[in-house]
């Protein structure tokens, strides 16, 4: 595997609209700076709004290192937003906001040329509400390369999904990432058999012929369930400050791992590692800098 790795999030980018202020987000977003935080190319293809609010967007993926280039600007909707309540417990609640500039991805010759050179894409549910949206990510998703690693970050937000949806997503998809409360409620709509989470992860692990099942459970750390191997985790105790983009700097070290032949131990800790850290801090995309990734992994090779 090449040392950067092309890894690309499509689908929403939009503004947190925090307590303290407005913080970028949007869950492709956010797995793309993750991918750029561990040293790989991080892109965002989305959408935004011929406005104030989504020329910032453009000029803050800049200001964290990422390629800018397959923003699409659009001069009818306005860039997205999703105003967040943040519970006692740091767990953030999202209102999001309907019709705007990321429904209306188009699939574009450029998108075609950096979509056949991806070497990991991230995609999800709430970017397919809107029929042209989900559309176009289907399109990227079916001119990658064959040997490109597809990861399904599940993400409901309701009312913002459906059956149909979710499961043209994992049929798609080699990697599944969900939390526990979405695990249940997908085992619920596709009637899973299990009667816990490791049985319930194999089932739908078996039923929709993944390689890799990605339980993120908060504080209490996770569950990777594999074709051979369950590894769960108990989580790092932290201080948390809200765990807003915690569950996408997981998949992306599940990513950067998986790609590089790093055994099904070796990726639950160091996605644990860099998740936790990631909830002491305040946003999505918080500065990471190399003492940082240091002391979050103890090592100078992730």
């Amino acid at each position: 595997m090449k040392k950067r790795a092309l890894m690309v999030g499509v689908g929403e980018l939009l503004w947190d609209l925090l307590p303290s202020g407005k913080v970028l987000g949007g869950a492709p977003s956010n797995f793309a700076y993750m991918c750029r935080v561990l040293g790989n190319e991080g892109i965002v293809a989305s959408r935004v709004g011929d406005d104030v609010l989504g020329r910032e967007a453009h000029d803050a993926l800049l200001v964290h290192g990422l390629d800018a280039s397959h923003i699409q600007l659009d001069a009818e909707h306005k860039t997205g937003t999703a105003k967040v309540a943040i519970d006692s417990h740091g767990q953030p609640r999202f209102t999001i906001a309907d019709s705007v500039a990321w429904d209306y991805l188009q699939w574009t010759p450029e998108w075609k040329k950096i979509s056949r050179m991806t070497d990991v894409v991230c995609f999800g549910t709430l970017a397919q509400r809107s029929k042209t949206a989900a559309q176009t990510i289907m399109q990227f998703l079916q001119q990658i390369p064959e040997d490109a690693l597809r990861i399904c970050d599940v993400n409901l937000r309701s009312p913002f999904y459906n059956l149909e949806a979710l499961d043209r997503s994992l049929r798609c998809a080699q990697i599944a990432k969900l939390n526990e409360q979405e695990l249940h409620k997908v085992a619920a709509m596709f009637q899973l058999k299990g009667s816990g989470e490791e049985s319930l992860a194999r089932s739908l692990l078996i039923g929709f012929e993944l390689q890799l099942v990605c339980i993120t459970r908060g504080a209490r750390g996770s569950l990777l369930v594999s074709k051979t191997k369950s590894v769960k985790h108990d989580g790092i105790k932290v201080k948390v400050a809200d765990a807003i983009g915690a569950g996408d700097a997981f998949t992306a070290c599940v990513a950067h791992s998986y790609i590089r032949g790093r055994s099904l131990d070796e990726i639950s800790e160091m996605a644990n590692r860099f998740a936790s850290w990631v909830a002491t801090q305040s946003g999505a995309t918080p500065v990471v800098s190399e003492d940082n990734l240091h002391d979050i992994f103890g090592c100078d090779h992730y």
